[in-house]
């Protein structure tokens, strides 16, 4: 029977159809999200120590995955950021900053047992997240930003002591992290990383405040990493990279900012502005900065145990999407290896990949985290509510546990404060 259509028109049409679906593709991407990875990398989670297996297999599989799902791997991620607290350990009781403008130490029992100052941070810590990144360099633009655990220095404040007993968090009395010596060394704007990479536009106080451009999706996104509990230089730092690339959708990452029930509170036992002024809390960066700046459209944070997620308006009544995750504290990995210690947090492999949709009628964000040691998404795995929900969030059912880790976050308003994109 005679076709209606010659070949050419029948080409035609099926070029027709197929385009939508082809513009939406590449409308699509991924960021990966890296949470706190410090019992990974901490030099006493390794069989040489005495631990059951090496967690920092745990932390350069982590890197492999997203290694290999990177844009210039034939992937989808086009830009990777590490929350924070890469490593686990410090290596001096104060840093030289402090000890000259008067801050004092006091002793710690439980805290100068757990994380006495020692050289195995830059032996075997830092070492192993450098190999880890290394898998990114060159490759993709991606940023770390620094936290409390990765300053030089993280001591007990004299105005606010221990307790003489502790029984609980509450009696640890209050910390304080100085200096980043060691995190410039790996990661600061000098560094092999990011030296010379037309993507690194920016930094502040050698890299412990870093600025950094992608391209995916149809926009140029501006990414602003902040170290933890950020100064009063470092704010005024990030405001002006905002006005140096007016226009462009951005996302500010730092460390601490928000705990697993969305409250921007600072945590009770390392908060550096109760120490020393120039510091800001989590709601004094949400006043001064990010709450000022209407390019800001997406705020991610770890430090704080769990996983949260809330949406305010700016002063201009655009909505700023705020995402906590972190899992360090879960270790169902160390309890099958026979750890029975309930305090021996690593990780289990856990990590967010966001996948950004902006060929949609309405932008979205779909959030998926998944394990590179179970190889397997949270919604795939059976056990992951009776693993973890009863220490993160006991009130929830299954279900809106599972909610907490598989979730879509619509962008209302990004089209009209972005455009279109090209």
């Amino acid at each position: 029977m005679k076709t209606p259509f010659s070949r050419a028109a029948l080409l035609l049409s099926l070029t027709l159809v197929a385009a939508p679906a082809h513009a939406a593709e590449t409308r699509d991407f991924s960021i990966a999200v890296l949470p706190d990875t410090q019992n990974y990398i901490d030099y006493t989670h390794q069989k040489v120590a005495g631990f059951p297996f090496d967690g920092r297999d745990m932390f350069l599989d982590q890197l492999r995955y997203v290694s290999s799902r990177l844009k210039s791997q034939g992937g989808d991620v086009a830009f990777v950021v590490g929350l924070g607290d890469v490593w686990q350990h410090q290596s001096l009781e104060m840093d030289p900053d402090h000890v000259a403008r008067s801050f004092k130490r006091a002793p710690n029992p439980v805290m100068d047992h757990e994380f006495a100052p020692t050289p195995k941070v830059r032996e075997i810590e830092m070492p192993t997240a450098r190999e880890g990144y290394a898998m990114l360099d060159g490759k993709t633009p991606f940023a770390v930003v620094p936290g409390n655990h990765d300053h030089d220095a993280m001591w007990t404040d004299v105005n606010h002591p221990p307790k003489a007993v502790v029984k609980g968090p509450e009696d640890i009395g209050m910390l304080h992290a100085g200096g980043l010596t060691n995190f410039d060394a790996v990661f600061g704007a000098d560094s092999a990383f990011f030296k010379g990479k037309p993507w690194y536009v920016d930094s502040h106080d050698g890299g412990a405040d870093s600025a950094q451009i992608f391209k995916a999706g149809g926009y140029t996104f501006l990414h602003i990493g902040l170290r933890f509990d950020p100064t009063n230089d470092s704010l005024a730092w990030a405001a002006e990279v905002i006005r140096k690339h007016p226009g462009l959708p951005t996302i500010v990452t730092t460390h601490d900012y928000m705990d697993n029930d969305g409250r921007r509170l600072p945590n009770p036992i390392i908060d550096n502005n109760a120490v020393d002024p120039n510091d800001n809390t989590p709601q004094m960066v949400w006043d001064k900065f990010i709450s000022q700046h209407d390019q800001i459209f997406l705020v991610l944070c770890g430090h704080e145990h769990g996983q949260a997620l809330r949406t305010d308006d700016n002063r201009f009544g655009h909505k700023v999407v705020q995402v906590l995750s972190d899992y360090q504290d879960r270790h169902q990995t160390a309890i099958d290896a026979g750890v029975n210690n309930p305090y021996v947090g690593i990780g289990d492999g856990w990590l967010r990949m966001m996948t950004f949709h902006l060929g949609d009628a309405t932008p979205t964000i779909a959030v998926r985290t998944y394990s590179t040691v179970y190889n397997k998404s949270s919604r795939d795995t059976a056990q992951y509510a009776a693993w973890y929900k009863a220490k993160e969030k006991p009130a929830l059912s299954d279900v809106d546990f599972h909610g907490q880790d598989d979730f879509t976050i619509t962008l209302s308003d990004f089209r009209q404060r972005f455009g279109k994109g090209s």
